[in-house]
């Protein structure tokens, strides 16, 4: 069978079953722990996914939502913590005197990777091991919430500054994943939970803002930066929520990935034909998973696994689904996937 990852918003999980987002959700370790239970449980009981009686593990980040604050947190971006929200990184629009000064920080003893990794020997004493990972966020990402709007300017006027920005963003990134995977093994299935279905080991780069630049700007700027980190945290992958992967695909193929997110809307026939021998990741949309009937939801799944063309290499998710999202529409994916394998 096709595999296939769900993952809700928080406001759903708040909503439906009374957990906080708030700071103590990724930063309480007893506090993380008791929500994968309870999150685990739900799942199962709600949907049959996972394990009928799951038990109480160690968690370094929780598994079940998307997003994350970690990356731009060790740069002293300000972290906003809501209830029934993902954390929300306050851009810092730094000055071109800041940027220039910009310095890899250092993992132990900044906030708040310095917390966690205290919690991890915690955890590690108390139950031999610990699992979980953190999303590690991309170079474009997190320098767009250090730089702000002016970075965009700055790859026209100020082609130094955004390298040595970029130069720094992509070394930290290199050194929180490495970190991350000597404690738990994985790095990325914060990022998507579907790479637990290909390799748990694969590193995953979000490039969710890569669309507000071009193709041109990708390969002459973050390209550069990507390779090296292909080639230092293999196995590789790419996450791309944007609807246009095909522009970017025969820039991809040069980091020899073997796992991509393709965004809803892209065109996944020439994603495969760019990646043939790669594991695609198609992703559903979130807005016709809350509106649309199943019958429709079914069609959008037949759609895509057509398109991609190779069954083997190909699964489907949908990625913050938010409150409100009818139960037939989730079951209608699982249907449809199943009957995809019976013919």
């Amino acid at each position: 069978m096709i595999p296939f990852e769900f993952v809700f918003n928080p406001n759903w999980w708040y909503r439906e079953y009374g957990i906080s987002f708030d700071q103590s959700f990724y930063l309480d370790p007893r506090r993380r722990n008791e929500n994968d239970l309870l999150m685990r449980r739900a799942l199962y009981e709600r949907f049959e996914f996972g394990e009928p009686r799951p038990a109480l593990r160690p968690i370094l980040g929780s598994l079940y939502v998307a997003g994350g604050f970690v990356p731009p947190a060790l740069f002293g971006a300000a972290i906003h913590f809501s209830e029934h929200e993902a954390p929300v990184a306050v851009p810092r629009d730094l000055t071109r005197e800041e940027v220039l000064g910009l310095r890899v920080p250092d993992l132990e003893s900044t906030w708040p990777m310095k917390q966690l990794l205290e919690h991890s020997q915690e955890l590690s004493r108390e139950f031999g091991y610990v699992l979980g990972d953190l999303n590690t966020d991309g170079v474009l990402n997190t320098a767009l919430c250090l730089r702000g709007q002016q970075l965009f300017l700055d790859l026209y006027d100020d082609p130094d500054l955004a390298c040595h920005l970029f130069s720094v963003v992509a070394e930290t990134i290199a050194q929180l994943a490495e970190r991350i995977r000597s404690v738990t093994g994985s790095s990325s299935i914060s990022v998507n939970r579907s790479i637990v279905n290909v390799d748990p080991r694969i590193f995953v780069h979000a490039n969710c803002s890569l669309q507000m630049i071009s193709p041109h700007l990708y390969e002459k700027y973050l390209l550069p930066y990507e390779k090296l980190l292909a080639g230092r945290l293999t196995p590789y992958g790419v996450h791309h929520c944007g609807s246009n992967f095909e522009a970017f695909a025969d820039y991809y193929r040069q980091l020899n990935g073997v796992f991509f997110d393709v965004g809803w809307g892209s065109d996944i026939a020439a994603a495969r034909a760019a990646l043939p021998d790669a594991f695609l990741n198609l992703r559903l949309s979130p807005m016709r998973m809350l509106s649309e009937k199943p019958d429709a939801i079914r069609e959008d799944v037949r759609r895509m696994i057509k398109a991609s063309g190779a069954p083997d290499r190909t699964g489907v998710c949908c990625i913050n689904m938010d409150y409100g999202t009818p139960d037939g529409n989730v079951r209608a994916v699982v249907e449809e996937l199943r009957l995809t394998a019976d013919r």
